[in-house]
């Protein structure tokens, strides 16, 4: 190999990723957006308070890469009111969301208007998820649900369920050798 001028001998830290938890998160931005699947409410968020104040700003001042992204985010597909069981879910959901709202921001109520969100504040939870992208895996952290402010703040919340990869995904399913690998590595 020859020798290469300016290569700094320092580990590769990686992304920071918050730890699984209840935060009280400031709202900075919500939207709604149509996507194929039909509308989904997006909330983008900051962590307000305790030792990871301001987290996600931290993070996406951080990124070097063009496509830099915002990771504080819960999104949430709206109901269709089509009547169907995941209509339904869906409503439940977003009653829970407006809940949360109306109950860590005194005198809010909701009035059909995600621009209202702005500024306000919400108990958000981060749950262990695991991923897979070009068959590598790992885990990280993900926003689940929106719940009061003070139930965060009082600890009085239970976690959700850490969220591992369908076993039935194209890395499982390679792994376990069910998909035809030719065995030609790039270094035999």
């Amino acid at each position: 190999m020859r020798v290469y001028n300016d290569v700094k001998v320092e580990p590769n830290k990686g992304r920071e990723i918050l730890p699984v938890g209840g935060y009280v998160a400031k709202v900075q931005q919500a939207v709604v957006e149509n996507t194929d699947y039909g509308e989904k409410l997006v909330i983008y968020f900051d962590i307000a308070e305790g030792p990871h104040a301001g987290f996600f700003r931290n993070d996406y001042q951080v990124q070097t890469q063009e496509d830099k992204k915002w990771r504080g985010v819960y999104r949430m597909y709206l109901p269709k009111d089509d009547g169907s069981e995941k209509d339904g879910w869906s409503k439940r959901t977003l009653g829970g969301v407006i809940w949360a709202f109306e109950n860590s921001n005194n005198g809010y109520h909701w009035g059909w208007d995600e621009n209202t969100l702005k500024g306000l504040s919400v108990g958000v939870l981060f749950r262990n998820k695991e991923w897979e992208m070009n068959g590598n895996t790992g885990w990280t952290t993900e926003c689940c649900k929106l719940i009061d402010s003070d139930s965060v703040r009082k600890g009085k919340f239970k976690m959700p369920k850490d969220k591992p990869l369908d076993r039935g995904s194209t890395y499982q399913n390679k792994a376990n050798g069910l998909l035809d690998d030719d065995g030609d590595l790039p270094w035999n």
